[in-house]
C-alpha cells in the first residue's frame, strides 16, 4: 500500500475536501456562553433573588457545508477503511451542523444525545449507567471528603504561578517552545487547550493536581494529538477535533490521568456531578437549581456558575433539555482502559500508540492499523512517557485484569 495507490489517492482529496467544508463548524465555540454572563447572576444570587441567564446565540446556516459533506459521503467508497472513516466522520459533523442551526432551543439535546449519548446509557461492558457510575464516585467522594487530603494539597495556586510551572513542564516535555501557556480573562472553564497553546482563567485557583491533570490531559493528550494529526499527509481530518472522537478523547486524556496517578477523587467527583446535572436538567430542572446542586456539592458560586453553564450550553435556561457532552468522561475512560487490556491481551499494545497519531476513536485505530504499519499514515511524532514505557503500562493493566476478577462483595472484614 502507498501514497500512489489511487484509493488512497481518492480518499486524500475527499479528505481534503472534508478539512475544508467543516472550518466554520466550531461545536464548543459556537454554544459556550459569553463570560459577561457570570457577574450578573452572581450579584442576582446574592441579593437572594436569582435570576435566569438569558443567552442569545446567533443564527447559524451551514447548508452550503452540508452540501459538500453529503456530496463527499456520496463519493466514498465503503468498502475501504479511509471510506469508512470518511463516511462516520461527514456523519458526525453534519450532526454538529446540525445542532449549531436550532441553537438556543430544546432541540440541541436531541442532536447532543446523538453525539454524545445520554446519562442513562450503559456502560462498555453491559456495565451499570453512566449515572449509576457517575453516583458511586459522588458517593465515594462524599464519604472520603476531606480526610485524604495531605496540606500541600489544599494550598491554591494562581494561575499565574500554574501558567510558569506548565510552562516549563511543557518545554521540558518538548524541549523546545511548541506549546505556549496563556491567562484568558475571558474563558469560562478553568483551562482549554488547542494544538500550540494552552489557556488558563486569569481568576481560577488551582490545587496541585491541576498542574499534573493539566500536562497529562489537556497537552499531552488533547494538544498532542492534534500536533502529530497535523503532520498526517493522507489524513489530515485526524488534526481536527471532530464530535465522535470526543468519547475516545476525552476517556484516553481522562485515563493518562489515572495511569500517572493525577488523577483524585475530587476530580472524579467533579465529572460525576455534571453527569448527575445533565439528568436533572433534561428531567426538568432549570440553571438555578443545576446551580444550587453544585453549590449544595461543595463548589465555590463561580465553580457552580461554570458548571452549571456546561450543562446549558446551546439549550434554554428553563429546563428539559441539556447539552450532554460530559457524560463521555466516564463512558470514554471506562472504554478506553478495557480497549488498552484488550489490546495487552492480545499483544497488540501498537494499536494503543496508534491513538496518538491523530484524533480518532478506538475503532478507527484498529480499523488503520494497517496504513499505520503499511506507512501510509504517519506513526505518532510525540508519544507520552506513560505509553513509551510499555513494560510499566503492561504491568498497571496486567494487575488490573488480575484485580477485576475479585469479587469485592466475597471478601470478609479480617
Amino acid at each position: 500500500m502507498d501514497h500512489h495507490d489511487p484509493d488512497i489517492s481518492h480518499h486524500a482529496a475527499l479528505d481534503a475536501r472534508l478539512v475544508a467544508a467543516v472550518r466554520g463548524i466550531r461545536l464548543l465555540t459556537l454554544t459556550s456562553w459569553p463570560a459577561s454572563h457570570q457577574a450578573p447572576f452572581l450579584q442576582s444570587v446574592a441579593r437572594g433573588n436569582p435570576l435566569l441567564p438569558q443567552v442569545s446565540y446567533p443564527k447559524q446556516d451551514f447548508s452550503e457545508a452540508r452540501r459538500e459533506l453529503a456530496a463527499i459521503e456520496k463519493s466514498v467508497d465503503e468498502a475501504h477503511p479511509l471510506g469508512v472513516y470518511l463516511r462516520d466522520s461527514v456523519r458526525s459533523w453534519d450532526l454538529a451542523a446540525s445542532l449549531l442551526e436550532v441553537l438556543g432551543t430544546p432541540a440541541v439535546d436531541h442532536y447532543s444525545s446523538q453525539l454524545f449519548g445520554v446519562p442513562e446509557q450503559p456502560m462498555p461492558g453491559n456495565g451499570p449507567t453512566t449515572r449509576e457510575a457517575a453516583r458511586h464516585f459522588i458517593q465515594i467522594a462524599q464519604e472520603l471528603d476531606h480526610e485524604l487530603l495531605a496540606p500541600e494539597e489544599t494550598v491554591p495556586v494562581s494561575a499565574t504561578a500554574l501558567q510558569l510551572q506548565l510552562q516549563s513542564d511543557l518545554d521540558d516535555f518538548f524541549d523546545a517552545r511548541i506549546i505556549t501557556v496563556e491567562l484568558d480573562a475571558d474563558l469560562i472553564a478553568k483551562a482549554a487547550a488547542g494544538a500550540t497553546r494552552i489557556r488558563l482563567r486569569t481568576s481560577a485557583c488551582f490545587s496541585a493536581y491541576d498542574r499534573a491533570q493539566l500536562f497529562h490531559h489537556e497537552a499531552l493528550v488533547h494538544s498532542l494529538t492534534a500536533l502529530n494529526g497535523r503532520d498526517q499527509v493522507v489524513l489530515p481530518s485526524l488534526g481536527l477535533s471532530s464530535p465522535r472522537i470526543t468519547a475516545t478523547q476525552e476517556g484516553l486524556a481522562t485515563f493518562a490521568e489515572q495511569i500517572t496517578g493525577s488523577i483524585d477523587i475530587q476530580r472524579l467527583k467533579r465529572i460525576s456531578l455534571r453527569i448527575e446535572a445533565i439528568a436533572m436538567a433534561r428531567e426538568g430542572a432549570d440553571f438555578i437549581q443545576v446551580f444550587n446542586y453544585f453549590r449544595d456539592a461543595g463548589q465555590t458560586a463561580e465553580e457552580s456558575f461554570s458548571s452549571a453553564q456546561r450543562v446549558f450550553r446551546g439549550v434554554p435556561t428553563s429546563g428539559g433539555a441539556a447539552f450532554t457532552k460530559d457524560t463521555v468522561y466516564l463512558r470514554g475512560m471506562v472504554s478506553v482502559h478495557t480497549f488498552f487490556r484488550q489490546m495487552l491481551r492480545e499483544d497488540k499494545l501498537r494499536t494503543c500508540r496508534w491513538l496518538f497519531a491523530g484524533k480518532m476513536t478506538l475503532g478507527d485505530a484498529q480499523a488503520l492499523a494497517p496504513l499505520f504499519e503499511a506507512g501510509v499514515l504517519a506513526a505518532p511524532r510525540w508519544l507520552p512517557q506513560w505509553l513509551n514505557r510499555a513494560n510499566g503500562l503492561a504491568g498497571a493493566l496486567a494487575f488490573s485484569l488480575f484485580a477485576n476478577r475479585i469479587r469485592m462483595d466475597q471478601i470478609g472484614d479480617n
